[in-house]
C-alpha cells in the first residue's frame, strides 16, 4: 500500500503565472519582501532558455472547508517553496513591480541580446546600445508585435536579418512552454509533516518554522481580512526598529492607511526604546496564546483553517471565529498603553537595556501574564509585581528556552483552569525555593557566558538596588551600562594569563564587574593583593589612585555592594578558585534581595 503523501506534476510556465494571476496559487506575503539580487533573476531566465531545470516547487493545499450553508469550498494552493523564483519570472516576464526588503516597490528589467543570446541586468549603457532589448518584457506583453518588435530591432541593427532574430525571438517566448514540476503536498497533513518535508527538499533554504506557516495563512486570506491583518503584525514590527518607515507606509499602501489598523500601531514609529523588539513570531505567541488559551502555533494554522478538533472536519464558522479572535489578541497586543506597561515594569526591574534581556520568549509569555491580568482585573500594582516576578524566574530558570511551546501550551492551560494569580503564586515558590539560591544559582554561576541568564540577573539586581561601580565613589552601574560600559576582570586578564589560565577560567562572569574604564586601565594587570593592598593606603592616606573612595567604611560598602569578599582587603593573596566560590555566593544572595524586592 502506497504511503506517498504528495504528488508531482509538471505545468508549463504560463500555466504557473496564470495560476498567480487568477489566485489559484497563493504566495504568502510573510516570504516577501523579494530578496533576490536581480543577477539571479537574470541567471533564472538565462536557465529556462537553456532548457535547464530551474527546481520544484512545493504547494500545500488548503484543506476544503464546510461552508455555512452546507456546501463545500475547495481550498487554494498556498506556494510553501519557490515563491522567489516565482516572483522573479513574474517581475521579469510579466515586469510587475516587486516589493524589495526596504519596502520599496522595485521594477526588475533584464536585457536580452538577440545576437548573442545573453541576458543582462538592464542599465544606463544598456539602454543606449541598440543590440539589446532593454526590457524582455516587452517581448512577453500580449499587445506587443513580434513582428514590429523585429523590424525595428533590424532597423536599429542593419547587420542581422530578420529571419535568425525572428527565430531567436521565438525562442525567447517559447521559455512560457518549459515545464516547472509542482510538488502538491496532501491537504492533509499536519504542520510539522510539511515543515519536515520542506526542509528535507529544499535543505539549502532558511527552514519554515509554524509562524511561517502562520503568517503564510493570515496573508492569503481576503475574507476575514487576513490579508490586512498580516500587514498589520509585518508593519508593527517593522516601524519598532525603523520609525522612518512610516513615511513609506503613508506613501505606498493607502488601503493600510484607510484601515482601522494603521492608527492603531503608528506610535510605535515614536518610540525610541529596543527593550522590546517583537518580531512576527513573538505578536503570534502573544496573541494566539492570550486569546486562544492554547500555546502551540500548529494549532493556529489548523484553527484558522476552520478545524473542529472534536469532528475533524474544517468549518466555515470555526475560520471566522479564529480570524475574529486572532485580530483581537493583535490589537491588545499593539494597544499602547499594554505595549507601554510591559516595557515599563521590565524597566522597573532593572532590565534598562535591551542587552540585559536574553530571552524574547520570557518577554512573551511575562507579555501574557500581563494581559491575561487585566482580563481577569488583577489590581495594577499586584499585577506588575507578578509580571516582574514570573519575568525574572523564567530568566533564571530557562522557562522558555529551546523549544517553548509545550511550556505555553501548559502555563496557559493552567492559568485558564487556576486563574493567573493563583497560578503564578503557586510556580514561583517551587521553582526558587530557598536551596535554588543557596545551592543550585551558585552552582550555575560556574560560567564563562556573559550573555547567561544569571549574570544578567546579577546586572539588573545592581540597577535596581541602585549599587555604584565598582570602586567607584558617584558613578553607578546604570550609569555605566547605560553608556554600554565593557565588564572588567577583577584578577586581572594578563595576570591570570601568565599564571596560564585559560579563557574559560579567566572569563568566569564571578571575575567580573561592572567598572569605569579608567579604573580598569589603572589596575591594568597588577595581582589583586597588590592593589587591594594599595586601596587600603588609598583610603588612610587619602591619595586617590584607584577612583574617587577615600573612607574604609565606604570602600566596604563598595565592596558588598559588588559582592566583593572583604577578605580581599588583607594583603594576602587568595587563591583565584576560593575567590570565585566565595563570589558566586555573594552574587547569587544579591539576586536573591533583589527579587524580593520585585
Amino acid at each position: 500500500m502506497s504511503t506517498q503523501r504528495y504528488t508531482v506534476t509538471p505545468h508549463p510556465v504560463e500555466t504557473l503565472l496564470t495560476w498567480v494571476k487568477s489566485g489559484e496559487i497563493a504566495i504568502p506575503e510573510i516570504q516577501r519582501p523579494f530578496v533576490w539580487e536581480a543577477t539571479k533573476v537574470r541567471n533564472l531566465l538565462d536557465s529556462l532558455y537553456q532548457g535547464y531545470p530551474i527546481g520544484y516547487l512545493i504547494a500545500w493545499k488548503n484543506p476544503n472547508v464546510k461552508l455555512k450553508d452546507g456546501s463545500t469550498s475547495s481550498g487554494k494552493r498556498i506556494l510553501i517553496d519557490g515563491q522567489q523564483r516565482v516572483t522573479a519570472l513574474m517581475a521579469a516576464l510579466l515586469g510587475i513591480e516587486v516589493l524589495t526588503d526596504d519596502y520599496e516597490n522595485k521594477q526588475i528589467q533584464i536585457a536580452f541580446n538577440p545576437q548573442t543570446e545573453a541576458f543582462e541586468v538592464t542599465n544606463p549603457a544598456i539602454r543606449k546600445n541598440p543590440v539589446w532589448i532593454p526590457d524582455v518584457a516587452s517581448v512577453f506583453n500580449p499587445q506587443s508585435s513580434v513582428f514590429t518588435l523585429v523590424t525595428e530591432y533590424c532597423k536599429e541593427n542593419p547587420e542581422c536579418t530578420q529571419d535568425h532574430i525572428f527565430k531567436v525571438i521565438e525562442k525567447l517566448r517559447g521559455i512560457t512552454n518549459n515545464h516547472v514540476g509542482i510538488i502538491d503536498l496532501a491537504e492533509d497533513l499536519d504542520i510539522e509533516t510539511v515543515t519536515e518535508i520542506f526542509i528535507r527538499v529544499n535543505s539549502a533554504g532558511s527552514p519554515l518554522s509554524q509562524a511561517d506557516f502562520a503568517m503564510s495563512k493570515i496573508a492569503v486570506n481576503s475574507t476575514y481580512g487576513g490579508n490586512m491583518l498580516r500587514k498589520a503584525i509585518d508593519y508593527f514590527c517593522h516601524l519598532s526598529i525603523a520609525p522612518e518607515f512610516l513615511a513609506k507606509i503613508k506613501k505606498g499602501d493607502s488601503a493600510f492607511v484607510a484601515s482601522e489598523f494603521f492608527e492603531k500601531i503608528k506610535w510605535v514609529s515614536d518610540v525610541n526604546d529596543d527593550i522590546y523588539d517583537p518580531a512576527y513570531t513573538d505578536m503570534l505567541r502573544v496573541a494566539f496564546t492570550s486569546e486562544f488559551g492554547r500555546g502551540k502555533l500548529q494549532d493556529l494554522v489548523a484553527l484558522l483553517s476552520g478545524r473542529n478538533f472534536e469532528t475533524k472536519q474544517y468549518e466555515e464558522v470555526i475560520a471566522e471565529e479564529s480570524f475574529a479572535k486572532l485580530k483581537q489578541g493583535i490589537l491588545a497586543f499593539v494597544n499602547k498603553t499594554h505595549f507601554d506597561r510591559i516595557t515599563m515594569i521590565l524597566r522597573s526591574a532593572g532590565f534598562v537595556i535591551s542587552g540585559l534581556i536574553g530571552s524574547q520568549n520570557a518577554i512573551n509569555f511575562a507579555y501574557i501574564i500581563y494581559l491575561r491580568g487585566r482580563r481577569e482585573s488583577v489590581p495594577a500594582a499586584d499585577l506588575e509585581r507578578l509580571v516582574r516576578r514570573w519575568f525574572v524566574m523564567s530568566m533564571l530558570r530557562g522557562r522558555y528556552s529551546g523549544s517553548p511551546e509545550s511550556t505555553f501550551d501548559f502555563d496557559i492551560r493552567q492559568i485558564d483552569s487556576r486563574g493567573v494569580v493563583d497560578y503564578v503564586e503557586s510556580v514561583i515558590p517551587n521553582e526558587l525555593p530557598d536551596s535554588f539560591w543557596t545551592g543550585m544559582l551558585p552552582q550555575f554561576m560556574d560560567t564563562s557566558s556573559i550573555g547567561s541568564p544569571y549574570f544578567r540577573c546579577y546586572q539588573a539586581a545592581q540597577i535596581k538596588l541602585g549599587d555604584k561601580g565598582f570602586l567607584s565613589r558617584d558613578i553607578t552601574v546604570t550609569d555605566l551600562l547605560l553608556n554600554r560600559a565593557d565588564v572588567h576582570h577583577i584578577y586581572p586578564k594578563k595576570y591570570l594569563q601568565d599564571d596560564g589560565k585559560t579563557r574559560a577560567v579567566y572569563n568566569q562572569i564571578a571575575n567580573f564587574v561592572i567598572a569605569q574604564s579608567e579604573i580598569n586601565i589603572a589596575v591594568g594587570a597588577k595581582a589583586p593583593e597588590v592593589y587591594f593592598t594599595e586601596l587600603v593606603n588609598q583610603v588612610s592616606t587619602g591619595v586617590k589612585k584607584y577612583g574617587g573612595i577615600t573612607e574604609h567604611a565606604e570602600l566596604l560598602a563598595n565592596l558588598r555592594m559588588n559582592c566583593i569578599p572583604e577578605i580581599m582587603l588583607n594583603g594576602n593573596a587568595i587563591d583565584y578558585a576560593d575567590f570565585l566560590a566565595e563570589r558566586r555566593k555573594l552574587m547569587s544572595l544579591k539576586i536573591k534581595e533583589w527579587f524580593e524586592l520585585l
